[in-house]
């Protein structure tokens, strides 16, 4: 059951504070996020955008708990167009979002389409061959099992504060995902991370190199594969830490994972690098698309570009 009404506005208080989300149904806001439920007449999803070019660069004013002071906000004062303005202004942002989101929706199909590839050739066992390859306690012959650490070394992420990051061309990792960006990266890449505080047991993929937090394991180009990438999705990570809740590196190195003949990983990463190729090329795309909606945003809502 939804506590809110659509459409809503949601931003978040702590954590991933200036990101702004338009909900176009009713929701359930998180105690850990600011909404908008009453637009005083205006336009829902101007006032959506209103509030992403508002926040842009939000900082907290909080040294022992970074948040979005709501009260701060309340007390800015702002220039708001007439409704037929703001329709117009949402017309030249909403297609931008529209091809971001239809770029976001097809990665999701791709990456599902590699997932239940990897899915059928090495956890339902139903490999190309497979009907004459014999099968011993679950293992087909040829292939063996073996402890993450006989495979992979995870690497301790670095520490790197927010207000210490210089946006650059490199993808800043978090257990939560991409967090932002730098001038520098501490690993090449294509590599592999996984969440070891937070988001515990999170994985992901990044094709080129990134600088990974002091909140994940980051695994080395040299280690790296999509093979492997995919197996640690199906690893089953799971909290250790009693106090703080966190991936335990030995209890990670543990887990059993199925290393296949060579010639059935070869023809299983030949299979599926077209869906990250193409997974690649949508989400430079949808970046350049987001450049484009944020060098444009604050032009419209100053009225330096008229509409």
């Amino acid at each position: 059951m939804a506590m809110v009404a659509g459409p809503g506005v949601v931003t978040g208080r702590y954590g991933t504070m200036g990101e702004v989300f338009y909900v176009e149904g009713d929701y359930w806001p998180h105690n850990t996020a600011l909404y908008v439920r009453d637009f005083k007449g205006n336009n829902p999803r101007f006032i959506a955008y209103f509030l992403k070019n508002a926040l842009r660069g939000t900082n907290s004013n909080k040294a022992a708990v970074p948040g979005v002071n709501r009260n701060d906000l309340h007390e800015r004062k702002v220039c708001s167009p007439d409704l037929e303005t703001q329709g117009r202004v949402v017309e030249q942002l909403l297609p931008i979002d529209d091809l971001i989101e239809n770029n976001r929706r097809r990665i999701a199909l791709l990456e599902q389409s590699a997932r239940l590839l990897y899915r059928e050739w090495f956890v339902h066992l139903r490999f190309p061959g497979h009907e004459h390859v014999k099968v011993v306690d679950g293992v087909p012959e040829g292939w063996k099992r073996k402890p993450l650490k006989q495979i992979a070394t995870l690497n301790y992420g670095k520490a790197l504060k927010e207000e210490m990051r210089q946006p650059g061309p490199y993808p800043v990792y978090g257990s939560s995902g991409i967090v932002g960006s730098h001038m520098a990266g501490l690993t090449s890449g294509p590599g592999i991370i996984v969440g070891r505080k937070g988001n515990v047991g999170s994985v992901y993929w990044s094709p080129v190199a990134f600088f990974a937090i002091d909140t994940v394991y980051y695994i080395s180009v040299e280690q790296s594969s999509l093979y492997l990438y995919y197996a640690l999705q199906d690893a089953q990570f799971i909290s250790t830490d009693v106090a703080v809740p966190g991936l335990n590196r030995e209890f990670a190195y543990s887990r059993q994972l199925l290393v296949p003949a060579d010639d059935v990983l070869s023809e299983f990463l030949e299979a599926v690098m077209p869906f990250h190729k193409q997974i690649e090329k949508l989400t430079m795309l949808s970046e350049k698309l987001r450049e484009a909606r944020d060098l444009l945003l604050p032009r419209l809502m100053s009225g330096e570009l008229a509409v």
